[in-house]
């Protein structure tokens, strides 16, 4: 794919399929084979079925505040493929597909949205950055790493994931900016799912798009049908080749959608229509790259049957077994921030226990 036929200042946006799972562009499928594109279904029923759990296991009272990703899989997912094994990720909150391409084991995520800290604890060879719920605050980590990547001499590129509503932040600004004249190695991920809480895109900006905010600082931008696995996967692979080359950052505004709740607090019938959400149904991520599988006899029926009944099994046990035996010790709420607590968390540490003991 060119870039330059997608230059954001025209308002272009890049598709490969279209939402009925058709090709546009035959000349970008990108050169998956069948096993390939099996495991990109796969990862895309997961996070499906982890969704649908976790939401289910929230309104029971047995897990805490979820955000979910319905509807945002092909962004997460495609972007995730794309890089290489020692290639860093930097999420915010809500990244499931990613987390699981990139091999964050699914104890982990359960763990992390049920309130334990060593959700957080990343497997020895896993390059992923925790959980960062202040909005935009990880583009700065990533920019960071990639600075420092350079100065190693070191190869890999890191990609960062941030929502709509983090581009009205000062950190991404701050963020692009360094990485642009640094030429950091990342790839900016905007994960452009309509609204930031409450918050419309549309009252959002008033720019056009949101990789428009990538002229400012010197970089290429892009616009991709953020619902669309190839143009994601093929956009997010051209920026991550072109920082490895030495090309430093570029920024891909994934436009997409988020069918549910921002997170289980949040009702999101106060702020939006059913109409729109019904409209965005038809644009569904899952059923589009299903389509496209099953007209290209890709996907084998009997195999998806069993394929989700063992997922699912998956997902009940693997929760089952975090909430028989993983309730949180106290000392790692306040140890679990650095590598030896500060005077500061000690002294709350030691108030806590002692009111925790009647103030003796």
């Amino acid at each position: 794919m060119d870039f330059k036929k997608y230059n954001p200042l025209e308002n272009k946006i890049y598709q490969v399929l279209n939402h009925k799972g058709e090709v546009v562009n035959k000349d970008d499928i990108p050169s998956l084979n069948n096993d390939q594109l099996v495991y990109l279904y796969k990862m895309m029923l997961y996070t499906r079925i982890i969704d649908d759990k976790a939401l289910s296991y929230q309104r029971q009272g047995r897990m805490l505040t979820y955000a979910p990703n319905t509807g945002q899989e092909a962004a997460q997912i495609g972007s995730a493929y794309a890089m290489d094994k020692d290639d860093w990720l930097v999420p915010a909150f809500r990244e499931l597909g990613a987390w699981l391409v990139r091999g964050v084991p699914l104890k982990n995520i359960y763990l992390y949205w049920y309130g334990n800290e060593w959700g957080s604890h990343m497997p020895e060879g896993v390059k992923v950055l925790p959980v960062s719920v202040p909005i935009a605050s990880q583009m700065q980590h990533a920019t960071g790493i990639g600075m420092a990547n350079n100065i190693k001499g070191e190869e890999s590129v890191v990609v960062a994931y941030v929502g709509d509503g983090g581009t009205s932040h000062g950190d991404f600004h701050e963020a692009l900016n360094f990485a642009a004249v640094f030429k950091s190695p990342v790839v900016f991920i905007i994960q452009n799912n309509q609204y930031a809480i409450s918050t419309s895109r549309k009252i959002q900006t008033i720019s056009e798009n949101l990789a428009q905010k990538a002229v400012a600082y010197g970089l290429p931008g892009i616009v991709v049908d953020g619902n669309d696995m190839f143009a994601v996967y093929n956009a997010t692979k051209e920026a991550i080749d072109r920082a490895r080359n030495g090309q430093g950052p570029t920024l891909i505004e994934a436009y997409t959608y988020r069918l549910g709740a921002h997170t289980t607090s949040d009702d999101p019938t106060k702020y939006r229509d059913d109409k729109e959400v019904e409209e965005w149904r038809e644009k569904d991520p899952f059923i589009r790259f299903r389509k496209y599988l099953v007209d290209n006899n890709v996907l084998d029926e009997n195999w998806e049957v069993e394929t989700k009944t063992n997922l699912e099994k998956e997902v009940m046990e693997t929760f089952e077994s975090i909430e028989n035996n993983s309730d949180t010790e106290i000392l790692d709420i306040f140890k679990y921030h650095y590598e030896k607590m500060t005077p500061q968390l000690q002294e709350q540490y030691d108030d806590y226990m002692s009111f925790l003991e009647g103030g003796k």
